[in-house]
């Protein structure tokens, strides 16, 4: 079975100028888990200002974990040990930390290099591993950079190293800004696998360009088995002008059910928790599938 982490209440909403309710975006992660759903990354502990989408994280989490099952994982995005200390506080049994290829991105996203931006992870990981929170990891920028173009392969490997070196259990490497070609996934993926389980990868692609549904199929060719997305398409990243589109997961599960794969989703029930968010919203959708959905009811 191929394993879906939906980001979209966390990632798909950070950077939506729209600021939804704990309600509507409770509501949004219930039906997310009516649709088959079995990890949802549901918000960040960061600060308000810096993005105001998150600034109910307490509240919002509070409901999800009194509300819903236990047998979803519910991670969270931390930035640091003050961020991870409040998300503790409130019972969050798995986290996610980040850091990117380049240092001017990691400067324009939370105002640190990435030596710095370690610093900050590894004090979280130290506690979390003490207290049983298991940690998953992000490489951002890891096809490309907004600010330096081009990223040196041995960069991504060196710092998926010093994530898994903390004790991450996994790996999410990322196409921020939706420029990865298939020739280049097949080689970053060939080349990171030499050095580490192919379990413990998975992949975050954006669809900025078109091409994250050939770029998931050249994945699954080299034996990924878990990938990030996006109910409906929504998100990107706040510090990387143009990164739209992360991919949809209706996008992905339809691709991935054509080729007879299992992912325990419904996929009509994935496109009304779309619906509904976007409506709140008010916005559309970029994806392919709901598009169709939408206009005709057919799968």
């Amino acid at each position: 079975m191929i394993r879906i982490v939906e980001v979209g209440p966390r990632d798909g909403l950070q950077n939506e100028k729209t600021i939804l309710g704990t309600e509507e975006k409770f509501r949004f992660i219930e039906l997310l888990v009516g649709a088959g759903l079995r990890s949802i990354e549901v918000t960040s502990f960061v600060k308000a200002p810096a993005i105001p989408q998150m600034a109910d994280a307490v509240e919002l989490y509070t409901q999800v974990s009194r509300a819903l099952p236990e047998t979803v994982a519910f991670p969270c995005l931390v930035p640091n040990l003050k961020g991870y200390e409040t998300a503790r506080s409130l019972g969050v049994r798995e986290i996610a930390v980040f850091t990117a290829t380049s240092d001017t991105f990691t400067k324009k996203n939370i105002n640190a290099t990435i030596d710095e931006s370690f610093l900050r992870i590894s004090e979280v990981a130290e506690v979390a591993k003490r207290d049983g929170v298991r940690v998953r990891g992000y490489v951002s920028t890891a096809f490309g950079c907004p600010y330096e173009g081009a990223v040196d392969l041995k960069k991504v490997i060196s710092v998926t190293k010093r994530l898994f070196d903390l004790g991450v259990y996994e790996v999410s490497v990322g196409d921020t800004i939706g420029v990865a070609v298939p020739a280049q996934v097949r080689a970053t993926i060939r080349a990171l696998k030499s050095e580490f389980p192919i379990g413990q990868l998975a992949m975050h692609f954006h669809d900025t360009r078109g091409l994250a549904p050939t770029n998931i199929y050249v994945s699954l060719e080299e034996e990924i088995t878990t990938f990030d997305a996006s109910a409906g398409g929504l998100g990107g990243c706040p510090y990387a002008k143009g990164a739209t589109g992360n991919v949809a997961t209706e996008d992905v599960c339809y691709l991935l059910s054509s080729q007879g794969l299992e992912t325990g989703i419904d996929i009509k029930k994935l496109a009304e928790a779309s619906r509904f968010i976007l409506s709140k919203l008010h916005r559309q959708t970029d994806s392919k599938f709901l598009r169709a959905f939408f206009n005709t009811g057919i799968v």
